[in-house]
């Protein structure tokens, strides 16, 4: 067995029953899917990319989409089965699947658990139904909270999205529905800002004013209450993003944080391995289509330049609390941190307390995270 570290399984389910208006990933609407054919064709770039990264140990398994609650629990199993043959699965192997709550109902949910999934990660995105329906979710509150309850029931190990920062969003409101969040007792908590992402129904309303986002003091304020409630109920921040109660991290998302080794199968999934960028066809007919013709979905294999290398370990790795390892940014990245930092620009930063830094490497402060991005542009050498 290679003595390189583990890997992650990314599997790609790219159908959602209705496309959610500030939603760019890769999601398609479709009146029928021929869940047999789809089973085969994943198993097979599953296959393929396995045989690119042989003797490797298994981390973690995440079925992302789209909608994967939508999957046959069957197709499920046979994909968490086939990873296991091809790679030796770590003892505390992590199967996370994301769900919808108005996708999944209780059958379905213990229907994942038989096949393996031990985390379900539960797209609520809002505990308020007006902010649903401006979210265009296909879900109310309390079909969201039904369905938690029922995979707390059902799984060891739980997180659930919400949206902050949203239109209309207040510090006030925004403390009740974190408060409320919180109240349920979830190991984990995704708390996203609201963003306008190109080509989307909310890009076209905001470009007409018909859509209003919080202004930026207000937005730097919501981020604010959502550090310091998380950290005083136990479950701070270790991404941006994310938090988590000691030990509860999402361990698949922290492969990519750090930079580590990850295979992407499925419509428009992305991978990294031993430094090749890989990327699926987008398009679900096309992806099928490459796989009956070749046996896989492939777009692209591109090798990454040290540069680009760099640059990537970079941006993913300053999300983290913990920030940049040296040891591990040298070997995933291909050059040193020192190397990959402009020293100016890390003094600075650091005198201003905006980062910190150490033997070990180098990290945002807290009053440095919201400003992730510009500091990320200075300090890059």
């Amino acid at each position: 067995m290679s003595d390189a570290p583990p890997v992650a399984l990314y599997v790609h389910w790219p159908f959602c029953v209705t496309k959610c208006p500030y939603c760019d990933f890769n999601s398609h609407v479709r009146a029928s899917v021929d869940q047999a054919q789809w089973q085969a064709a994943l198993l097979a770039d599953l296959a393929f990319e396995a045989a690119r990264l042989p003797g490797r140990r298994l981390a973690s398994i995440f079925f992302g989409g789209g909608t994967p609650s939508l999957m046959p629990p069957a197709t499920v199993a046979a994909i968490i089965e086939a990873a296991v043959q091809h790679w030796t699965p770590e003892p505390d192997l992590e199967i996370t699947l994301e769900a919808n709550p108005s996708s999944v109902e209780a059958a379905r949910f213990a229907g994942f658990a038989a096949a393996g999934v031990n985390r379900l990660s539960l797209g609520v995105q809002a505990l308020d139904d007006a902010a649903l329906k401006l979210l265009g979710r296909p879900h109310d509150m309390a079909a969201a909270l039904a369905a938690l309850d029922v995979a707390q029931a059902t799984f060891g190990r739980v997180s659930f999205d919400l949206i902050c920062d949203r239109p209309g969003m207040t510090r006030e409101t925004w403390q009740a529905e974190l408060a409320q969040a919180i109240g349920f007792g979830t190991s984990h908590l995704s708390l996203y800002q609201l963003t306008i992402e190109p080509g989307t129904r909310f890009a076209a309303l905001h470009a007409r004013g018909q859509l209003i986002m919080p202004d930026e003091d207000t937005s730097a304020d919501l981020f604010a209450i959502t550090q310091s409630q998380t950290a005083a109920a136990g479950i701070p921040a270790y991404e941006i993003s994310n938090h988590a109660r000691p030990g509860q991290e999402s361990r698949h998302n922290l492969v990519y944080w750090r930079y580590g080794d990850y295979a992407g199968i499925g419509p428009g999934a992305h991978g990294r391995r031993n430094g090749v960028a890989t990327l699926r066809r987008k398009k679900p007919e096309q992806w099928l289509a490459g796989v009956a013709a070749s046996g896989h979905g492939m777009d692209s294999e591109t090798a990454l330049t040290v540069p680009e290398r760099t640059t990537e370990a970079l941006v993913m790795g300053l999300r983290l609390a913990e920030g940049l390892e040296s040891a591990r940014f040298a070997m995933r990245a291909g050059t040193t941190l020192a190397d990959a930092l402009n020293p100016a620009a890390v003094a600075r930063l650091a005198a201003q307390g905006l980062i910190a830094t150490d033997a070990s490497g180098v990290r945002l402060t807290a009053a440095g995270w919201p400003l992730a991005n510009a500091i990320l542009a200075e300090i890059a050498a």
